[in-house]
């Protein structure tokens, strides 16, 4: 084997795969939430009646869509940036790697202190249960934690590797 081979990089196609479980997910979580409040909607207006479990399942699940886009905007780049001070550090490379790699240890702490509540939460809704439908409230801060765990360990891969921040994305540039 020559030292100039090298393996192809297994994270693209990891975040690839991972985005397209996330997008069919949140597709998921949005056309449940849809019908149900669609035919909550009809049968209130159209009948009397309602179903009580459709704000119960819509509220869940739209806590679940939002945490699930939030872990599946981070490798793309899509929250939001504010890349003013790191532009003009860009054509320094020690400066901007130095800066890259504080921006990533922010973003790992926040992670941190994040994870931390949401698991408090969670501990603190494993005791109790929804009013309507029964399942355990401790479902409802649990994509918090899932969420600050994926971006944390996608910011400390990101730091380990060294890579530089991405200014180039699609997103204005502030």
């Amino acid at each position: 084997m020559s030292a100039n081979t090298s393996l192809p990089d297994p994270a693209p196609a990891t975040i690839g795969r991972f985005q397209k479980v996330a997008q069919v997910l949140m597709a998921s979580c949005l056309g449940v939430m849809a019908v149900a409040v669609f035919v909550n909607v009809v049968l209130r207006y159209g009948f009397g009646s309602g179903i009580a479990a459709s704000e119960e399942l819509s509220r869940l699940l739209f806590v679940w869509m939002v945490f699930i886009g939030a872990a599946a905007a981070y490798p793309a780049g899509e929250h939001m940036a504010f890349t003013s001070l790191a532009g003009l550090l860009a054509k320094r490379p020690l400066a901007f790697g130095l800066l890259s790699a504080f921006i990533r240890l922010l973003v790992i702490t926040a992670c941190a202190m994040l994870a931390w509540g949401a698991w408090q939460q969670v501990v603190v809704g494993l005791g109790s249960h929804s009013v309507v439908l029964g399942y355990s409230a401790a479902l409802l801060p649990l994509p918090a934690l899932l969420c600050a765990v994926a971006i944390g360990v996608m910011a400390l891969i990101e730091l380990i590797q060294r890579k530089p921040l991405d200014l180039g994305h699609g997103a204005e540039v502030e």
